[in-house]
């Protein structure tokens, strides 16, 4: 039997996988705004983290990357995305230096001696 529980599990699970992206930083960065912020996220932002994810990546990097981005429209779909885009600007205050990179995330930035 589907419940909303049930569903939001796995539209959970389908958007986690949707964010596995080819660019490293962008790859952590969702991945980090998907353990702390996907289980309070409204419908709206759901809707609009879905829209979101079909960008090229280095489109979407290109607009994390604008710190002052603040979108005109007042629709509740571009508000839903000025929402996103702000969780995720709250995710990464030191930036995303390679020296910044987490070592959870597998990688190392050090060269082998």
């Amino acid at each position: 039997m589907l419940n909303a529980e049930n569903l939001r599990d796995a539209e959970q699970r389908r958007l986690a996988w949707r964010c596995r992206r080819g660019m490293l930083e962008l790859d952590i960065v969702l991945q980090r705004f998907m353990a702390q912020h996907f289980n309070d996220l409204t419908l709206d932002e759901l809707s609009a983290l879905d829209v979101m994810l079909a960008l090229p990546d280095n489109e979407f990097w290109t607009i994390l990357q604008m710190k002052n981005l603040h979108l005109k429209s007042q629709d509740s779909k571009t508000k839903a995305q000025q929402s996103i885009i702000d969780k995720i600007h709250g995710l990464q205050p030191q930036g995303l230096s390679p020296q910044n990179i987490p070592a959870e995330a597998g990688y190392s930035c050090v060269k082998p001696a």
